[in-house]
């Protein structure tokens, strides 16, 4: 094939004949040619036109710089945030679309890029308008067959709500270290257990410091370092309520169990606080994952009702709970949490009157609602009240502790778990909080082992002969103390050595075993546990202890038949699954 000088195409094709000769066969072909050039013109210029359409629908700024700094490519994104007064970027010299001062603060990162290096840098800019924002770049040199650079592709993204969620989380920080240290200075006059209660704060306020400064080291973002590092956040706080709740056991007369009181509702107030932080960064950082089940309500129900029940008539409220036996399709940890969160703010915001707990079945689907006689809110505000640190205080009411957090809480758990959360409210009257649940089925119940467990003949706590196994000295000394002031009989050990060295496991008799999940040297408490259940004829029943909230672990354990319970332990739901456990 060849073209002749008339711009024609002309195949030649060449066969021979029997007598030996040579046949030459001419054709033109140039109507062909030019129909399949125009196909392949056509398909690139169909490929540029779904390139364009691509990029103009990405929410970042896109563009193609060639080796002579001039704009050859741009989406729309980039064309209006830097073309000049409605005129496009494209042709254009960077020198002539940045303002100065932005071009010299660019200039290093381009010559970097067209000597062959990717680049990603981050700043703020402001464009010809006024308007500033803070910007996240990647330059990505081309380059060609002979390992030249001919250009480099631009992707920018705006990360200004990032950064202003980051200031964010670094105020509430420091509003909650400020509170820490607040609590701790009113807490120097206390005995000598208390003195090492403070002593323990101090190493929480170290360990939040530390962690403050990795993370700035690190250029990590506050979600994440408060998500990987709730654990050591739960373990001294875990052993400051368990003394405390020891200290609650005992009589010292009016002014230090005031005091005592007064140090529990500081604990309070820091798990709240970290609490919430922690679990707002754990939805965000997407570690939190919903444990889907059936299950019936009325346990979940009633708990939560008992639990709140107390803390209404604190405030001279009344709360009345409708029982229900309705069977959903739900993670019941999440979902409690989002019955919590609605009942900690109807306790908060409620002044006189009632609440009520209960729910609805609407066909498919169940009702869960918390109702007030609270002040309402306002028809403007109802849709804001489920956003980060946002806070509805009604006039003349006093200030409380809160983040704002609780109920952006409830809105990433119900995206989570596909449940709708809605809110009605009337000013003057009061408010209701509904979360829609699906409706599930039970499965049948499979075998556990619980069959082969040892059933303990005590009545209640008084004798109980408990194994605690934690790798903390102070979480070992705070629950031996509460558990000896529930007349238990206690051996606590920091691992299964440590154990050995004071009891035969194999042999010696025991009710129930208290261990924490992770312990030193790369063990864990199921592992531990399974070692001594292995020695012994009957394995005794497990109390499993942990701040991993992971549902894999969740999982694990239930398979286990071992009860899991998560930290900071709470003493009253301690002692109730210990009461439970032990009677069998």
């Amino acid at each position: 094939m060849f073209l002749l000088s008339n711009s024609r195409w002309v195949q030649m094709t060449e066969r021979s004949t029997r007598e030996g000769g040579l046949v030459v066969l001419y054709s033109d072909i140039t109507d062909v040619k030019n129909s399949e050039m125009a196909r392949r013109i056509k398909a690139l210029e169909e490929s540029e036109r779904w390139i364009r359409v691509v990029t103009d629908h990405v929410p970042a700024l896109i563009a193609y710089v060639g080796a002579d700094m001039t704009v050859q490519f741009c989406n729309k994104v980039y064309e209006a945030w830097y073309g000049r007064n409605g005129e496009s970027p494209l042709g254009k010299h960077l020198e002539n679309i940045h303002q100065p001062e932005l071009y010299q603060r660019l200039m290093p990162h381009m010559q970097a890029v067209l000597r062959g290096n990717s680049v990603n840098f981050e700043f703020e800019e402001t464009n010809d308008t006024g308007e500033t924002r803070y910007m996240l770049r990647a330059y990505v040199p081309n380059v060609d067959d002979n390992e030249e650079v001919i250009g480099f592709f631009v992707l920018i993204r705006d990360i200004t709500d990032r950064r202003k969620t980051a200031l964010a989380l670094e105020q509430a920080y420091d509003n909650l270290e400020r509170r820490v240290k607040e609590r701790t200075a009113a807490l120097t006059g206390l005995n000598s257990q208390l003195r090492q209660e403070i002593s323990e704060r101090a190493a929480v306020e170290a360990r939040l410091r530390d962690a403050k400064m990795d993370a700035e080291r690190a250029n990590l973002s506050k979600t994440k370092f408060l998500a990987a590092v709730s654990h050591d956040l739960l373990q001294p706080l875990n052993a400051a309520r368990l003394f405390t709740s020891s200290l609650l056991e005992h009589s010292f007369g009016p002014k230090a169990e005031g005091l005592v009181r007064s140090v529990s509702t500081s604990l309070d107030d820091v798990e709240n606080l970290l609490g919430t932080l922690v679990d707002i960064s754990k939805l965000d950082a997407g570690v939190i994952k919903p444990d889907i089940m059936a299950f019936d309500l009325r346990d979940l129900l009633n708990n939560i009702a008992r639990e709140f029940r107390q803390m209404a008539l604190a405030e001279g409220l009344t709360l009345d709970f409708v029982p229900s036996s309705a069977i959903v399709e739900s993670d019941s940890q999440l979902l409690a949490r989002i019955l919590r969160n609605f009942l900690t703010n109807a306790i908060r915001y409620t002044g006189t009157g009632r609440i009520l707990l209960g729910c609805r079945r609407h066909r498919e689907h169940v009702l869960l609602q918390v109702w007030d006689t609270g002040p309402g809110i306002p028809e403007d505000k109802l849709t804001e009240i489920f956003q980060e640190f946002k806070r509805i205080r009604p006039a003349g009411s006093q200030p409380d502790k809160g983040l704002g957090l609780g109920l952006a809480i409830v809105d990433k758990i119900s995206r989570m778990l596909g449940h709708e959360v809605t809110v009605s409210s009337i000013q003057g009257k009061g408010s209701v909080f509904s979360v829609k649940v699906p409706v599930g089925q039970l499965l049948p119940k499979r075998p556990t082992a619980d069959d082969d467990r040892v059933v303990s003949n005590h009545g209640g706590l008084g004798g109980a002969r408990i194994w605690v196994i934690d790798n903390d000295h102070a979480i070992c000394q705070g629950m031996q103390t509460l558990l000896e002031g529930w007349d238990c009989q206690v051996v606590s050990a920091v691992s299964l050595e440590d154990l050995e060295r004071q009891v035969d496991p194999a042999k010696c008799p025991v009710d129930l075993i208290l261990a924490d999940y992770h312990l030193d040297n790369d063990e864990n408490g199921v592992d531990v546990v399974a070692e001594i259940n292995g020695r012994r004829q009957r394995p005794a029943p497990v109390v499993m202890i942990t701040a991993n909230y992971t549902n894999e672990l969740k999982q694990h354990i239930r398979e286990l038949g071992h009860v899991l319970m998560n930290k900071p332990v709470k003493p009253l739901k301690l002692r109730s699954a210990l009461n439970h456990l032990l009677r069998g």
